[in-house]
């Protein structure tokens, strides 16, 4: 089921709504409820829910567990900076600070009517008794047990825009919605004891769902919470899809923009916290489904592992088949200017050769390139180190071999290579290391003979010949 929880008007951005489906959508997360879909507990945008919740509302007002609270925002500003001024241990509007507040346990019925009547913003909170025991049994954490007169008088429902906050709605829409668990991160854990009082309020303790409060997904360096900014300073995504705030215009960059493929990602996302117990690391979905548990689910943070997310993207890219992995690479070989001069098996061919050395599609352009383009410049490093006085002529003679050869096979010409190499008794290393910086033009690539044999010979010879002239 998807919930869209949109209750703080304040915060409403356009575009969110469209954009968490589409993200659903790319990891393979199929919804048998939302508001996208249907179903027989809708709607599924909160907003569009205002008339149940105020239902609640009233039966908590009528209870005395709730109460109208008309305090604008400069008086409680003034009430904080009171409490400060006073070292009081908390700024709460509370059991201990109700009863100095403009509310209506301290007004009579006919003032607080009078007010209502006028359309007198105000606020709902709920009532909360000092010194009762609250217990929240979280299925990651265990029993978890709070002293309400920590607790603060929440607001529940805002008559600036006739909707409730996040915590009544949820503890609606759970109920109403017939929700078995609840599994947020475990900065929700200070509002469980309230959530656990709503229920008890309601009356629908019997059927209160199960709490887990999973632990907070790190920094890299394991020095704080993951934040967006985080990856747009570092340089990798924390978004799924790419995003551009519509207010600021920044754009953060998404998993799948990227280069992940989404089963990766959500294999990354299952570990962050979560093992099976065994030294699997790739899961399939289904795999997942199976598997997964909150008993194996960790108390501490877990950190976000940047060349981790890397290797479990590679794993991907090899599972993937070349047939897929060439109709993605297509784009980047055109967006490099490379005319496709190759048949559609020599592609995937050239796919198979390189994908063991790349994480990502896009990487196999920078190496590759070199079966699509000539190089025109040489790695110097490799020119000073390998490169003699009789190297030129040793790569002529090369040359002038293969121009008479008719079987440019993978097979047959690593067999001319050495065959050349040892009866002139050259030195392996020296003439290997040379002819690649005249095919590729550095140090990099597959084996010389597929490299050669996927060129051709023309080619080949000529790259050979332009290299002696041109170093």
């Amino acid at each position: 089921m998807l919930r869209i929880e949109d209750t703080d008007s304040s915060r409403f951005v356009p575009g969110s709504e469209e954009y968490i489906i589409e993200s659903f959508k790319w990891l393979g997360i199929k919804f048998d409820e939302g508001p996208h879909v249907g179903g027989n507990y809708g709607p599924y945008r909160q907003s569009e829910r205002r008339e149940i919740y105020r239902k609640y509302v009233d039966e908590l007002l009528a209870k005395g567990l709730a109460y109208y609270a008309f305090d604008t925002p400069e008086e409680l500003d003034a009430m904080r900076a009171r409490l400060e001024a006073e070292k009081a241990p908390s700024l709460q509007y509370d059991s201990s600070t109700r009863l100095a507040m403009r509310n209506s346990l301290t007004m009579s019925r006919d003032e607080v009517k009078f007010r209502l009547d006028g359309g007198e913003q105000y606020v709902v909170r709920i009532k909360i008794e000092p010194n009762q025991t609250v217990v929240v049994n979280d299925l990651i954490r265990g029993e978890v047990a709070v002293n309400s007169s920590l607790l603060d008088d929440k607001v529940l429902w805002k008559s600036v825009d006739g909707l409730p906050t996040y915590h009544l709605a949820n503890i609606v829409d759970d109920r109403k919605m017939k929700i078995s668990h609840v599994i947020r991160g475990e900065e929700w854990l200070p509002s469980a004891p309230l959530h656990v009082l709503l229920y008890h309020y309601l009356g629908w303790e019997d059927t209160m769902p199960k709490f887990a409060h999973l632990p907070l997904l790190l920094k890299p360096d394991g020095n704080g919470k993951l934040s967006k900014r985080d990856g747009d300073r570092l340089g990798f995504p924390v978004f799924p899809l790419e995003w551009t705030d519509p207010k600021t215009l920044e754009t953060s960059c998404g998993f799948r923009e990227m280069g992940y493929f989404s089963e990766a990602v959500i294999n990354i996302l299952a570990l962050l916290g979560w093992n099976d117990g065994t030294e699997q690391e790739i899961f399939s979905i289904n795999e997942l489904i199976e598997k997964f548990s909150l008993d194996r689910v960790s108390k501490h943070g877990a950190k976000f592992d940047v060349q981790k997310s890397a290797w479990f993207n590679h794993q991907y890219l090899l599972k993937s088949s070349t047939e897929m992995l060439t109709d993605l690479f297509t784009p980047f070989m055109h967006a490099n200017a490379a005319v496709p001069i190759f048949e559609r098996k020599t592609l995937e061919k050239i796919i198979d050769l390189v994908k063991e050395r790349v994480n990502f599609v896009h990487e196999i352009w920078g190496q590759s390139h070199f079966f699509f383009i000539a190089p025109t410049i040489y790695d110097e490093t490799v020119v000073k180190k390998r490169w003699t006085p009789e190297t030129p002529d040793i790569l002529t003679k090369f040359a002038d071999l293969l121009e008479k050869e008719s079987d440019f096979s993978s097979e047959n010409l690593e067999k001319i290579t050495t065959d050349f190499i040892k009866t002139n008794n050259y030195n392996m290393g020296q003439v290997m290391n040379c002819l690649r910086l005249c095919l590729v033009g550095a140090a990099m690539g597959p084996h010389l003979n597929d490299i050669m044999a996927i060129i051709g010979k023309n080619e080949t010879v000529q790259r050979i010949r332009t290299a002696v002239s041109t170093i």
